[in-house]
């Protein structure tokens, strides 16, 4: 039995849960499930990343503390993310005293081995509100082509990437004020100590191959020390001996896991040791989108080797989502709550849908409106579904709901479960694409049995009642193997089989053993077809929520960065 712990990027704190979130977590859960059906010790942590200046002001713009804060919002992302089946073993938040042991620990191990350092940084500063003011806080004229209120990092008119201190007429997003120079000690680790570390560490098997390759170009870049401090006020850990200092966000959000793992141990008496010491025989696997490596990538492992911690096993990278083409914005009228989506589908839908998009790279997906119609009708509805409602009504009907105590094609049959372990190898990668293109080939395949079966004919004849019983129960059978396949993926819809199926619950093993001479339960119906009018209508409702930041208020959340970018805002502590 392999031990496994499994994180997905924790969401910030300061807005809702939205689908490019569900992405993630539903990739992640769909990985858990099906080390789980396979008998393994899996244990899947997760948090809201809490700190930071964004928290702040969201929290004294609503006018409250940033503990309450961060209170009501992490109960309505748990809330959401369980809706949608998301199988956490612990989802907890990274303003707890378990992270701040670890940070404080990691750090101190750091700075005590010479792993830090402290320069002097020049930053645009507030007179007005009296802070350090970050990019995403600074508005004014491009530097390069001078279109006028651009954020602070680069350009959105004509693309340019530049220093917050290059914009002409700066003004504080926060106060309006006009913002002026202002030095500050910040705290650094010093990243390119690392180097020979990273380059043999990102091809251990660790990384996606692109991902390995994208690593390397950045490491023959130059690495340059990352900033880990921010200046008071701040919403955060105070850096220990330092004087109103704060770690940064990015500093503490990856020891999230650690402490998400931490609380989990001590409330199931499990030792935390035996997962996170340097030398542990147990796996650890991230999921993550391609926007976040440089920090999953190149910082966190060298932050944990040596602070005397394990490195992930593997670091699972995604692509972005992307909305009929175009990039998930609320201006484009392409963002979509989690709770918005719940209004108006089953959140299967939308699991089976990302998973047979989902392949073992960082290819963005686009979520299309017709095609997501079209699959969860043709498939899910018209191929599987099918299967076991047009064999249960016969079976219900004229056999007590009870199958035949023998297969009628055994051949085809073990045509089905000899697909078991090239399915597991494909869930194992990840490439649920592979596994949701077989199983609806199985399932035409099922469906044409049935066809040309034809038992509705067959049930006319009083001579030939015996063989409808076998062929319908050949069907369910059939259904069961490929709902056990599809376990992982659609939660909600194999429990309503397993309901039906009066089995117990579907393991991996036990799925290849065919039900004979069983009793069924009274057939309910699974799923329901949907049409595009619904999806366009849940695109409205999405438009017109203005409950949530843009991504670009989050500094956990990063749109996509290059190296150069990342190496600056490392560099000057942007």
């Amino acid at each position: 039995m392999r031990r496994i712990l499994v994180t997905s990027a924790l969401p910030y704190a300061n807005g809702s849960v939205h689908l490019g979130h569900l992405l993630e977590h539903i990739q992640t859960d769909i990985w858990v499930r099906f080390q789980r059906m396979r008998g393994h010790e899996c244990i899947y942590v997760c948090a809201d990343d809490t700190h930071g200046t964004a928290t702040m002001l969201l929290a004294e713009q609503e006018g409250v503390g940033e503990e309450a804060l961060i209170d009501r919002l992490h109960a309505e992302h748990l809330a959401d993310f369980e809706r949608f089946g998301i199988s956490y073993n612990n989802y907890y938040s990274t303003h707890s005293d378990e992270n701040q042991y670890f940070s404080n620990l990691i750090y101190t191990r750091l700075r005590d081995r010479g792993f830090v350092y402290t320069k002097d940084v020049e930053q645009l500063y507030d007179p007005e509100r009296k802070m350090f003011l970050a990019d995403r806080n600074v508005r004014g004229d491009c530097p390069r082509c001078g279109a006028s209120n651009q954020p602070g990092d680069n350009c959105d008119s004509c693309g340019a990437t530049y220093d917050a201190r290059e914009l002409k007429n700066p003004v504080s997003a926060i106060s309006n004020a006009t913002p002026i120079l202002r030095n500050s000690d910040h705290y650094f680790v010093d990243l390119p100590k690392f180097t020979d570390f990273l380059r043999e560490y990102i091809h251990n098997g660790s990384q996606q191959p692109e991902v390995a390759n994208k690593l390397t170009e950045w490491i023959d870049g130059g690495l340059r020390g990352w900033d880990i401090s921010r200046d008071a006020p701040y919403f955060g850990f105070p850096i220990p001996d330092a004087d109103d200092k704060y770690f940064y966000v990015w500093m503490d959000a990856p020891i999230g896991y650690l402490a998400s793992f931490k609380n989990w141990c001590t409330k199931n008496d499990v030792d935390f040791d035996e997962f996170w010491r340097a030398d542990s025989t147990c796996e650890v696997h991230h999921f993550i989108g391609k926007d976040i490596i440089n920090f999953h990538c190149l910082f966190w492992p060298s932050v944990l080797h040596h602070s005397d911690f394990r490195t992930p096993t593997k670091v699972h990278v995604h692509g972005m989502l992307t909305m009929n083409g175009e990039q998930m914005s609320k201006s484009r009228g392409t963002f979509v709550l989690a709770s918005t989506y719940l209004d108006y589908f089953d959140p299967d839908y939308l699991r089976y849908y990302l998973a047979a998009r989902l392949a073992p790279n960082s290819a963005d997906l686009d979520l299309g409106s017709e095609d997501f119609v079209s699959r969860v009708n043709s498939d899910l509805v018209g191929k599987l579904v099918n299967i076991a409602s047009r064999s249960e009504g016969f079976l219900a009907k004229h056999f007590d709901n009870t199958l035949a105590s023998e297969l009628a094609e055994p051949e085809l049959w073990q045509e089905f479960v000899d697909e078991e372990e090239r399915i597991a190898a494909w869930y194992e990668e990840g490439d649920t694409r592979r596994v949701v293109r077989r199983v609806m080939e199985l399932a035409d395949k099922c469906n044409q049995y049935l066809a040309n079966k034809a038992p509705w004919q067959l049930i006319k004849d009083e001579n030939r009642r015996d063989e409808v019983q076998g062929i319908c129960s050949m069907g369910i059978n059939l259904y069961r193997i490929l709902i056990a396949y599809l376990k992982p993926i659609v939660p909600s819809l194999t429990q309503r089989s397993e309901e039906f199926l009066n089995a117990g619950d579907l393991t991996w093993e036990n799925a290849t053993q065919p039900l004979l001479s069983h009793r069924l339960n009274k057939f309910g119906r699974l799923l329901n077809r949907i049409e595009l009018k619904t999806f366009n209508a849940m695109i409205e409702a999405g438009a017109q929520n203005t409950a949530v930041e843009d991504d670009s208020t989050s500094e956990s959340e990063s749109p996509h960065i290059e190296i150069d970018d990342f190496l600056n805002r490392a560099s000057r502590g942007g």
